[in-house]
């Protein structure tokens, strides 16, 4: 059995959920990351009785960042060795910039951005004792384009993954490889599965069961890839906005937002 873990965070459901069990399947002990009452325990218990690896849960909010040095001293405390750190938690937001709170953006902002950078940034030291060792930071396909009713969100991503790529660099004589996955959308709930059925034919058909995502992450993880986007057709898309003229993209942007704009006139 190995003796080094895998520090997850966002561990008990969706993405996070089906990395944890991708890990296990590699035999990788973990270190579990969630919200408290997220059925972690539950997640944690199967796995140890089906895959033969250790596992520790912590339960705690990381919008709150005080939280990120309870995880470092548990860490220390329980003398555990930290091979791969998996920064996968993150807040979703789908609404008009102008109906979000602020509350709700300082959050967003919190989880999706701060925690992964200062943890990072408590764990290298770790990564650095363990290496050869990995970093993977879950951005998003959202991180390379502007879509409305997204900013926040995709300007978070776009954060993490400018991030993880300078990193990267950073840390190649520490022999600590740092790598980015870009997934589109994921069916990990009932609600998106419902929103994604009902999207157009190529936004349907580029949108991933979260194991799907999590076995290219977690093999580009190990095989220490710089950047991994999940899915052909999402591949395809990277590429044909490379290619695709500005002004078609300001038409397609705008034809969105007139879009949205009358959508929420007819629901008021």
């Amino acid at each position: 059995m190995k003796t080094h873990y895998t520090l997850l965070t966002g561990a008990s459901q969706g993405l996070g959920k089906s990395l944890a069990l991708e890990l296990a399947k590699h035999q990788e002990n973990i270190i579990m990351v969630s919200l408290p009452d997220s059925g972690q325990e539950a997640l944690s218990d199967f796995i140890i009785q089906n895959f033969n690896v250790k596992v520790h849960h912590i339960e705690l909010d990381l919008s709150n960042t005080s939280n990120y040095k309870k995880i470092a001293d548990y860490v220390t405390k329980n003398n555990l060795q930290i091979k791969y750190l998996i920064n996968n938690a993150g807040i979703l937001s789908r609404g008009s910039f102008e109906t979000l709170s602020s509350d709700f953006i300082l959050k967003q902002i919190e989880v999706n951005v701060i925690a992964p950078t200062l943890l990072t940034k408590l764990f290298l030291n770790n990564l650095q004792k363990n290496a050869p060792s990995g970093i993977l930071n879950v951005s998003s396909l959202a991180g390379y384009f502007p879509l409305i009713k997204k900013q926040v969100y995709c300007g978070t991503k776009a954060y993490m993954l400018s991030f993880s790529k300078a990193l990267r660099k950073e840390l190649k004589n520490d022999n600590i490889s740092v790598t980015a996955v870009c997934p589109g959308g994921l069916n990990t709930s009932t609600r998106l599965c419902y929103q994604n059925r009902i999207l157009g034919w190529i936004a349907r058909e580029s949108v991933l069961k979260p194991e799907e995502a999590a076995k290219k992450a977690i093999y580009g993880m190990l095989h220490r890839e710089e950047v991994i986007i999940p899915g052909l057709i999402n591949k395809a898309l990277l590429l044909i906005d490379k290619i695709l003229p500005q002004f078609i993209k300001d038409f397609l942007t705008e034809r969105e937002i007139k879009k949205f704009k009358t959508q929420n006139y007819v629901n008021n």
